[in-house]
């Protein structure tokens, strides 16, 4: 902080005689015009010595203008301070100080400017000190850890926004519980507004508003609005403003940095799914699974986009799902999956009871096997003519499945390699189990 009045006096040895000397001095000027303001900017040392300091209204001005003290020469044109003076001060708050005359101006300028010199090398020694510390939150923490270090060298809240205005991550949010949860910020208000308007500007928009107690300023990140970074304090932010932009500035290159990975994480992952349709494996895929076609990507999990489609290979899913294939059968797969999402059902065995079967054809098809030969089928069938996991369910040697195979060929005189075959045994099998 800058020197105070208080400060300045004490060091300098001068005596204090009225008004408020808690205030800061921005700078000292030195003058005998009888009304100096309109060359004043406010949070001035006023110096004189006294030519016209008795004039009519001169301390009602100063104050007016913002003029932090008045310190009044002696030894010069007044042996002492005038005690009309001294009164005036009292009665308007103005701090007055007695500037004896072994005591030059020119030492109070250079007091002051030495000051507001040490002050401005402290707060750019903390701003770097800030950055420092910041960037290496984000190199070893990513967004998180930028909204977390930051909200300890403000000693405030920090929230950061997504595109959609929830909470993405926050420090210290517990401060402000009328402004802050795990939803956003307030829904309605002024703080509410300012949000939308820097999120509707994009870019370098930026605005500060006071909210709740709070001294509150938002900052949008990145040209294309990734989100808003919001952050609280009981104090104004002064100097501690360039390190809100330093973080700002790490957040925006960290939330392009995250798209560039997501961009290229999709790449790859429909790469994946390409290759998987060429019947080539890749890891971290389940033994056996489905392929839905879906609306939005699940939270975990392997999925992909190809042609303009959310792809998902799991278990379980939302969408519209084939039967079960391996790694091997993807492509299988996929055509099932888009065959359910035109039929207009969850998952590709829904076909079969969706589709028409002429009356009796199951019966026909159907009549010269037995109760556990159909069942050996329809097992076998929902394998897709695998053995070993067809054999496993039905709790039988893979030999004893094909000698059961075989038996239901011979009942039908019909081979069942063919597809053609199968899938009509596929529906007879599923209308019979209606």
């Amino acid at each position: 902080m800058p020197i105070s009045l208080h400060d300045l006096a004490r060091s300098l040895g001068l005596p204090v005689l009225a008004g408020d000397v808690s205030r800061p001095v921005g700078w000292v000027h030195g003058t005998e015009l009888a009304d100096p303001t309109p060359f004043l900017e406010g949070g001035e040392l006023l110096l004189t010595t006294g030519l016209n300091a008795l004039t009519p209204g001169y301390v009602e001005r100063l104050v007016r203008a913002g003029v932090v003290g008045l310190g009044f020469g002696t030894g010069l044109s007044h042996d002492v301070v005038p005690a009309e003076l001294v009164e005036q001060a009292e009665r308007s708050g103005l701090g007055l100080v007695e500037v004896p005359r072994h005591v030059p101006f020119i030492a109070i300028s250079k007091a002051v400017s030495k000051a507001l010199a040490a002050d401005e090398y402290a707060a750019l020694t903390r701003t770097s000190e800030a950055q420092r510390a910041l960037t290496r939150a984000a190199v070893r923490g990513g967004v998180a850890g930028v909204v977390r270090r930051l909200g300890q060298w403000i000693n405030g809240w920090v929230v950061l926004l997504g595109a959609s205005g929830e909470v993405v991550h926050a420090h210290n949010a517990r401060l402000a519980p009328g402004l802050v949860s795990s939803g956003g910020l307030a829904p309605s208000g002024d703080l509410a507004a300012a949000v939308a308007k820097v999120r509707a500007s994009g870019g370098l928009a930026s605005a500060a508003l006071e909210v709740a107690g709070f001294h509150v300023f938002l900052q949008a990140l990145g040209s294309r609005a990734r989100g808003v970074l919001a952050v609280g304090t009981s104090e104004p932010l002064d100097a501690d403003l360039n390190i809100v932009n330093t973080a700002a500035s790490l957040l925006t290159l960290a939330l392009a940095r995250n798209d560039a990975f997501d961009a290229a994480h999709r790449e790859l992952r429909t790469g994946q799914f390409r290759l998987l349709l060429n019947g080539i494996g890749v890891e971290g895929l389940p033994q056996r699974f489905r392929v839905f076609l879906a609306d939005d990507p699940p939270d975990d999990g392997f999925w992909a986009e190809h042609d303009g489609q959310i792809v998902v290979l799991a278990t379980e899913s939302a969408g519209h799902a084939s039967s079960e294939v391996d790694s091997t059968s993807v492509a299988r797969g996929y055509r099932e999956a888009q065959q359910a999402k035109k039929a207009g059902v969850s998952r590709f065995e829904d076909l079969a009871g969706s589709l028409k079967v002429p009356e009796g054809f199951a019966d026909a098809l159907l009549q010269p096997l037995d109760t556990e030969t159909r069942e050996t089928l329809r097992t076998w069938l929902s394998h897709h003519g695998a053995w070993d996991p067809a054999a496993t369910e039905l709790g039988v040697h893979r030999h004893t499945l094909k000698n059961r195979v075989r038996k239901a060929e011979q009942a039908l005189r019909k081979s069942l390699d063919s597809p053609g075959l199968r899938a009509e045994l596929w529906l007879a099998l599923h209308r019979e189990g209606q």
